[in-house]
């Protein structure tokens, strides 16, 4: 995910003390010139439009840190955004925060204040942001989301460089009494930082959830001079079966300066084909519609795995 610079958070109090009145602010408000991010909170409307739904979490985040205890932090969700991990399917409209006093405030529609022990070894400052360090944060979420949710954030922390597995692992044996964290180890068992995106993450736990074979990600393929060709997404490596998966990330990673998306989907398919010359696999692509129908996706799956003897059998 990529993180822009944000606009400044300003309250009510600091615009009057600038000199700006009650109606001076609701002319503003209606000409877009500001937005109110929270009550009594505004940011500037033309940034406020050029952002991501999560930087305008992160603005939330901030919003709710002016009004918040000193001892507040974000964490959950609010801490994986902050970190740059997806969030896929994750309600934004709501900031996580932990204070490290240990007390919990009243929960407002926006704001939702955990309780639980947050001393200041597992508190770091990200982009000025007070957040739970990595791991804890890959720990708190799965504490309330599902598996599919939870992965797609682990592994986006794990592929940053954020924190590792044996972080994480050492924070799942920290945290095993810890409420609503049943899910956590299973979590740690299907986590896996080579997964590079929120698509491949769901292909990964579908596989698990339908009982297909586990695939391998990110299998680099040379060629007959040992030069690089390129990766595959996923690899059956029993079956010679490969998977790549279509999602927006990858046009927009992948694409060299200049090219258009036709010129990157024809290199892209020839890149595939070569592939499959050098190697001798057929390729499945899967895109976010597939996988909005898990079963019928696994049933496409394992019909070409059925088909494909496996290597060396």
């Amino acid at each position: 995910m990529q993180l822009a610079e944000l606009p400044v958070v300003s309250s009510r109090a600091a615009l009057l003390d600038e000199g700006m009145t009650d109606r001076h602010l609701t002319a503003l408000l209606r000409a877009g010139t500001l937005v109110r991010i929270r009550r009594g909170q505004y940011v500037d409307g033309e940034a406020w439009r050029s952002l991501s739904r999560a930087d305008h979490h992160r603005l939330l985040t901030r919003g709710v840190m002016l009004a918040a205890h000193p001892g507040t932090t974000a964490t959950h969700v609010s801490a994986a955004v902050e970190w740059g991990a997806p969030v896929w399917d994750l309600p934004l409209d709501v900031v996580h925060t932990t204070r490290r006093d240990g007390k919990v405030g009243r929960r407002r529609d926006d704001w939702i204040q955990h309780g639980g022990v947050l001393p200041a070894m597992d508190v770091t400052v990200h982009h000025g942001v007070p957040v739970s360090v990595a791991a804890r944060t890959c720990v708190e979420i799965t504490t309330i989301t599902d598996v599919e949710r939870s992965l797609v954030v682990v592994n986006g922390l794990l592929n940053s460089g954020a924190t590792t597995e044996q972080e994480f692992a050492d924070w799942v044996g920290r945290a095993r009494h810890w409420p609503h964290s049943l899910a956590t180890d299973l979590v740690l068992r299907l986590c896996d930082s080579r997964i590079e995106s929120a698509g491949e993450s769901r292909f990964h736990y579908l596989c698990w959830r339908q009982h297909l074979p586990r695939p391998t990600p990110q299998v680099k393929v040379y060629d007959e001079r040992g030069r690089l060709i390129g990766r595959v997404d996923f690899l059956f490596e029993d079956f010679g079966v490969f998977v790549e998966f279509d999602g927006k990330e990858k046009y927009l990673i992948h694409r060299r300066e200049g090219e258009t998306l036709d010129e990157f989907l024809l290199r892209e398919k020839k890149r595939e084909e070569l592939i499959c010359q050098l190697t001798g696999w057929v390729c499945i692509r899967v895109t976010w519609a597939d996988l909005a129908t898990p079963e019928l996706l696994a049933r496409r799956v394992r019909k070409i795995l059925d088909s494909r003897r496996p290597l060396g059998a």
